[in-house]
């Protein structure tokens, strides 16, 4: 009787921690560090939404775009300009390459080089434009779902 009350209390005990355990390896490979490199020959890059440039490029880095806290790389080839657009979620910038000028409705025009930080809020009509001799390839870890939606 006493074996079947200690096996018992096993299974109960497995039946309890299991889950908890098998969660805690599925996050700890969730949560594995890794890079990117933006000349990464295995970078998947693809088109950019059919309002902006026909040679535009996103790739996606980290996350789901579809799902908020999406990390992506944007790429504008040189001299190019970007409509007027919005996004509805706020968008934290790092250029990597080029020399990237954003203008936002009512504001003077940001200057990045590489290097630079900006963020850009959610909802405000901004152009965009790559003014340098080579591609401005830009970081950007949106805080929402990625969208890109044209305005006039």
């Amino acid at each position: 009787m006493r074996h079947i009350q200690i096996a018992a209390a096993s299974l109960i005990l497995l039946i309890i921690f299991l889950p908890a355990a098998l969660n805690a390896q599925s996050t700890e490979a969730a949560t594995k560090a890794f890079i990117w490199n933006a000349d990464d020959p295995s970078l998947e890059w693809g088109p950019c939404p059919e309002f902006l440039p026909d040679d535009c490029r996103v790739a996606v880095l980290q996350g789901n775009p579809e799902e908020p806290n999406a990390d992506m790389l944007f790429k504008l080839q040189d001299h190019t300009f970007a409509p007027n657009h919005i996004h509805t979620s706020a968008e934290r910038m790092v250029l990597i390459s080029g020399e990237f000028h954003i203008d936002y409705d009512g504001q003077d025009t940001v200057v990045m080089n590489a290097g630079t930080y900006a963020y850009g809020p959610a909802g405000v009509p901004h152009t965009a434009s790559c003014v340098s001799d080579e591609p401005c390839i830009l970081f950007i870890a949106f805080e929402g779902p990625v969208d890109a939606i044209p305005v006039d």
